[in-house]
């Protein structure tokens, strides 16, 4: 099993992000057993929207575990803040968001928020290793093909 624990600082959230997103590279790249590019971009995506989430709504600092399986990756940010993310209506034309949870909740085999003893929460996402639409008609690929 292949770990890593990264902590993002609250510099600007941008540049905190980023780092996030090419120590998760690096960390895909090392692995033994690579897994496929849609499935990397996928981790990828999900690391970018939780780390973003934490910066931005839990107090400006998170640490990003993560944890590769045989047959998943887990991504787990840790943050000071006891809220959990909620599914709310997209916000289509005042630019306040409400996009990404429930993405990460489509992209996810599973989602967890659980309270840390020490305060705050982890929020955490289990994905597949493969390329999640292997298999299917490359024309059908999607959610509700």
């Amino acid at each position: 099993m292949d770990t890593m624990s990264i902590d993002v600082a609250p510099a600007r959230s941008t540049t905190s992000a980023a780092h996030a997103r090419e120590s998760v590279r690096d960390f895909l790249d090392g692995l033994v057993h690579p897994i496929p590019a849609e499935a990397a971009d996928t981790v990828i995506l999900v690391v970018s929207e939780l780390v973003t989430n934490a910066l931005r709504h839990a107090g400006g600092t998170c640490t990003l575990d993560l944890t590769a399986y045989p047959h998943s990756i887990e991504v787990a940010v840790h943050d000071p803040s006891p809220q959990a993310p909620r599914m709310r209506t997209p916000d289509l034309n005042g630019g306040t968001g409400g996009f990404g949870w429930p993405m990460v909740n489509r992209l996810a085999r599973a989602t967890a928020v659980t309270s840390r003893p020490s305060g705050g929460k982890t929020v955490s996402a289990l994905l597949t290793r493969q390329d999640q639409w292997a298999g299917t008609d490359p024309g059908r690929r999607g959610p509700d093909a």
